[in-house]
This record gives C-alpha cells, structure tokens and sequence, in this order.
C-alpha cells in the first residue's frame, strides 16, 4: 500500500520516487569515500581513520604510531608483559560515585556497580598503543575509496589487506571492520574456558588448542587473487575428559551470501559434519551453553538478524592494554560476581557506538544490542545486551592484550561474556596459566583446516 503522502501521486511517477528512493537508500550504504576525505589518513587521521589528536583536556593523548617496543629477551609466544605495569590508577569509579562517571560507562558496567558494593572500575592513563605494519596501512587506504558493501550490508568487495572502511559512515561498515581487523596473519594459542557460577564456583569448561590464518591479511596476496574467505579456524579441544577430541573447524567469509564452512568432529559418532547451526543464539557448546554462538570473540558467524545504526562517537571507559589480566592466575583473576578488579586496567578511549535491533521477522535472544569500538582499531571492545523485556541481560567484554611483537591490539583473547540477571560470567579464549600465549607461526598449509584434517587431528 502506497503511504498516504504519496496516494495522489500518477502510479508512474510513484514508482519513480519509490526506485529513487532505493536507489538513495542503496547508495549511502554501498558508496566508498571520496580521494578527498581518505586524504586525510595521512594528515589528521591515523591510518585506522581516528582522529590523531588527543582530546580537549588532555585526558585522550594524540596518536604517534602505537606501540611497538618488543622487550629484550622476548620470545615468540611468551607471555607478554604490562608495558604500563609501574603506572597507578588515576581514580576508580564505585556504586558511590557512579552517577558521576555513568555516562562514559557501559550500561552493563553501571548494573555490576548498583548491585555488587566492592565492584570498582579503576581508571588509569590512556595509552593510544594501537599499531600495525606500514604494508597493512598502505592498503587500508587502498580500500578507503575502492571498498563498499554489499549484500544489504551483509558483505564488502573491493577490500583486501586491510581495514576495510577506515573512514566510518555506517553501522554495518563497523561490523565488518571487526570482522577484517588487523590481528596478524597465522597464529595459534592454548585455550581455556572458565566458567565462574553464580555461587562463585570457577569451572573449567574447555581446554583445548586453537589456530588461526587469516588468508585476507596474506602479505604476498592481492585482491584480484582473495577467494572472500577472510578467516581459517580451528579448535581441538584436549579437555575436560568428556570433551576431549573434540573439534571445530571454520572458513569464514567475508560475504555472508557466499556460503560459511563450518564443521565439528564429535567423539561419540567419529565423524566430521557441518554444523551450520553453530550461530546467532543458539547456546555456545565451548561455554558449557551460557554463552552464545555469535557473542564468541565478540562477533562470530553470520549476523543478519539485526539492523546495524550507527549512533556517533564518544568518550567512554573501556578495558584496554590488558596484559596483566592476561597473565594473571585463575585464582587471583577469577572471583565471585566479577573479575578482580585489581587486574583489570580500564582507560578513557573514543568509542563508535553501534546500535543492533531485531529486523522485522526475525528472532533472537538478544533483540537489542549497543555495541561499543575502539576509535584506533575499529575493534569491539564491549557488547550491551538487552532481553526481550527490555532489561539489560548480558554484557560480553574483552581483556584486549598489547603484542607489540606482530605489532596489534588484538580483542579476540581473553574475552567472555557476564550473565547479568544470573550472576555467572565466563572468560574465554585465555592461555593464562598456559606454557605460550597467542604464538605467530609461519602460514599453514591449507589442509590443515580440512574437514579431512579435522577428523585426523581430533582422534
């Protein structure tokens, strides 16, 4: 039905204002940014798109290049140091002073404050340490004027190499930036899953192996030769008993109608099959199910069941330079209600904030969320879920660890999720109290994120 501003209107030229508007509608999703404004990643941007200045009253300093300094002695997948260790918390934010901070802080950050009295947020210097190889830069501003979306929103062409949208102008741009964010090319960490009960028990979930090669980051690659699969993936699980042997394996696009490879050998039927299931809201096996498939490393799998707004940008608290938490041991990281705050530095970063609602039709747990990222690396820092009461449920968060080695911030170790209205929390993807943390290895052969290979592996 035509809407009521339009019914006076000639059937032919209502269907011409209907294709415009489409066309419009398209266009300011789709379009790349002008050779003008990806100037100006090499004047008053960084070359990520932040703003290389700091802010008004110091409190954010100007960007410089990161931080790259590898300490001496340095071996590949040691543990890695807190750069920032002699530094002190500038002042620490509680239920008591809370309304004077609350707007910088995430909402599922404000609920932990209210209930819990010996809950503190502690505020220390801000350090910019956000750094990537020149040659990753280079095609980041490549991809400034020549990426676009595509798919609704749901994909990106024309993008390899780098981030893909440096200049943010869209909501669904920041989904994919996290997607195809600089972490390094081929890597591989023990992981653990902990598990932290609402009577304050601290489980282990999963124990296991994970590898990574991101074939869209490949040095020697180019865009006519990348295939769309931006990301190989698997997961051999070697404990607890009941789950040892069991694996995962996914190839990940970059465009959700191309289609998602994703497998899973179980012990008890000796056989690798597709599991395309493993997504949106459907319990998160590697979490003992109190988490869910598409909160694992902040965005995983497909996510066409919300609408992308993007909101604007601001000045908010977020965890950042996390190496201590990284390092640190179950029990002293790992109390009742929350992680220990002693561990856990948060500093004043500019943030996108990024709006996901329920597309009409669809269904999901979490019908709402705000998802907050990094102005420096266009990464998820933290995740606001709302049920579908409206009350606030879930806040996913991660440790965000410096390796100065590749050099990355990366948000894809140590990260989970709080069950709010429950009282439970996980961390995920950790190599705490692990022989090496988040190793870079030579490339992988190809077969050996096989579904074949998968089954071999696992047995």
């Amino acid at each position: 039905m035509r809407p009521k501003h339009l019914m006076t209107l000639p059937r032919t030229l209502f269907s011409a204002v209907l294709v415009i508007a489409l066309l419009v509608g398209v266009q300011a999703v789709t379009a790349a940014v002008t050779a003008e404004e990806a100037a100006q990643l090499k004047t008053t941007l960084t070359p990520f798109g932040a703003e290389r200045a700091g802010n008004a009253d110091g409190t954010i300093p100007a960007w410089d290049g990161g931080y790259t300094t590898v300490p001496a002695g340095y071996q590949n997948g040691d543990h890695r140091s807190d750069p920032f260790a002699d530094e002190k918390p500038l002042f620490s934010i509680t239920g008591k002073n809370l309304e004077q901070y609350k707007e910088r802080l995430a909402n599922g950050i404000q609920f932990l404050l209210k209930k819990h009295p010996d809950f503190r947020v502690d505020v220390y210097p801000t350090h910019r340490s956000a750094a990537a190889p020149q040659w990753v830069y280079d095609n980041t501003f490549k991809n400034a004027t020549r990426a676009k979306l595509t798919e609704n929103g749901l994909g990106v062409t024309g993008a390899y190499g780098g981030l893909p949208f440096p200049i943010l102008k869209s909501g669904y741009e920041a989904m994919l930036n996290q997607r195809l964010a600089w972490r390094g090319e081929s890597l591989q960490q023990p992981m653990k899953t902990m598990v932290v009960t609402p009577d304050g028990k601290v489980v282990m979930a999963t124990d296991g192996i994970q590898s990574f090669s991101y074939p869209y980051y490949y040095e020697d690659g180019s865009l006519d030769a990348y295939d769309g699969i931006y990301q190989l993936g698997k997961l051999v699980n070697t404990g607890p008993a009941y789950k040892a042997g069991e694996a995962i394996l996914v190839n990940e696009v970059s465009d959700e109608s191309k289609p998602r490879g994703i497998w899973q050998y179980l012990v008890g039927q000796r056989r690798v099959r597709r599991a395309p299931s493993i997504s949106y809201d459907t319990p998160d096996f590697v979490t003992s199910g109190i988490g869910f498939a598409d909160e694992a490393f902040l965005l995983f799998g497909p996510n066409g069941r919300h609408d992308f707004k993007l909101v604007g940008k601001k000045e908010m608290y977020v965890i950042y330079n996390g190496n201590r938490a990284c390092a640190a041991k179950f029990n002293d990281l790992l109390t009742p209600n929350f992680m220990n705050p002693d561990y856990v530095r948060w500093e004043l970063h500019r943030v996108y904030v990024v709006e996901a609602t329920l597309k009409e039709g669809q269904r999901h747990a979490v019908p709402r969320r705000l998802y907050y990222f990094d102005e420096d690396t266009c990464q998820i820092m933290m995740i606001d879920g709302w049920d579908a009461n409206g009350e606030i449920w879930r806040w996913s968060y991660s440790l965000v660890m410096l390796a100065p080695d590749v050099p990355c911030v990366t948000n894809v170790v140590s990260w989970g999720t709080y069950n709010l209205q429950v009282g439970s929390y996980y961390l995920n993807e950790t190599a705490n109290e692990s022989p090496f943390q988040y190793k870079v290895l030579p490339r992988f052969k190809k077969r050996f994120f096989s579904p074949n290979q998968l089954g071999r592996g696992a047995r």
